[in-house]
């Protein structure tokens, strides 16, 4: 009798984990608390909770779910549960976000759930809305390629001065900041040809190589897994000796860390974004020092 019981209880697992989905693990790292949002189909348990410090919560998703997740922070909500929060408000006016997306700057997950047990998942964190905190996107189980993806960096930290938001608490994508069609990828520069990284994007993909910099930031951003459970973790701090060429990035005192001021002290983004000749002037020369500058870290590495 044990045999047959033990394939029935695998055969069970296999059909429960085929209808369920995927299940997704948020975890707070931060040393604040985050309030993660949700918007997708179908609705999920929740569209949004509290998630102190230390914490973590669990929701099932099922088969072909899409949507997206992401942290607001400083949130302020009364008893009742009404309120807002300082960045990546989803603007209900509640914990819940109720059908309602976040606000820009907002550093995103998003994920296409496969159709069936054997479809691959879809998932990346961008940040084409901009950035207001860290995240990456973890995977457990699963087959195939199944990375990990996120920005480790803190953008705040070096979020040119005209994207700056929320008192320095979100860095917004030239896209919000300026509204041009070359920033967007609309119009004239709606196909992957006509849109091409711009100095600001550039910078983002910098700090998290791994995540969308700009809506066609498509080779480098999107991955795969088949039949897996995700972890979401804000804040994520990295085990020494992890993978440097993954989500990590420079910090302070590393060997990128005197370009740390170029990026965030300037009006030659701004000069940018209005069509300064002398500044795109400027701007090539500095693509040639960051381009030197990391053909030798990576010699050194």
């Amino acid at each position: 009798m044990g045999r047959p019981n033990l394939i029935i209880t695998l055969f069970t697992l296999f059909i429960v984990k085929g209808v369920t989905g995927a299940k997704f693990t948020f975890i707070n790292k931060c040393s604040y608390t985050v309030w993660p949002g949700i918007l997708g189909q179908p609705t999920l348990d929740t569209t949004g909770f509290e998630l102190v410090n230390g914490n973590s919560r669990s929701l099932q998703a099922p088969l072909g779910w899409s949507g997206r997740f992401w942290g607001r922070t400083g949130c302020n909500f009364d008893q009742s549960g009404h309120g807002s929060c300082t960045t990546a408000d989803c603007g209900s006016g509640q914990i819940e976000c109720n059908g309602a997306g976040a606000t820009p700057p907002a550093t995103l997950a998003e994920f296409t759930l496969g159709s069936s047990s054997t479809a691959q998942d879809f998932y990346d964190v961008s940040l084409v809305d901009g950035y207001n905190l860290q995240m990456i996107v973890e995977v457990s189980g699963g087959s195939g390629d199944c990375g990990t993806t996120g920005c480790v960096d803190d953008l705040n930290r070096r979020c040119p001065n005209e994207l700056k938001a929320a008192s320095g608490g979100g860095c917004r994508s030239a896209c919000e900041a300026f509204g041009t069609a070359e920033y967007c990828c609309k119009g004239d520069f709606g196909s992957p040809q006509s849109c091409q990284p711009s100095s600001y994007s550039q910078v983002f993909k910098m700090a998290c190589p791994r995540s969308y910099s700009y809506a066609y930031d498509d080779a480098t951003s999107t991955f795969t897994c088949t039949a897996a459970d995700y972890v979401i973790t804000f804040c994520p701090s990295l085990q020494s000796g992890q993978n440097r060429k993954g989500v990590t990035k420079p910090v302070n005192g590393s060997v990128l860390s005197p370009l740390k001021g170029l990026f965030s002290n300037s009006s030659l983004y701004a000069d940018l974004a209005t069509g300064d000749s002398t500044a795109v002037n400027r701007s090539a020369t500095v693509s040639l020092v960051i381009v030197f500058l990391i053909f030798v870290t990576f010699l050194v590495l």
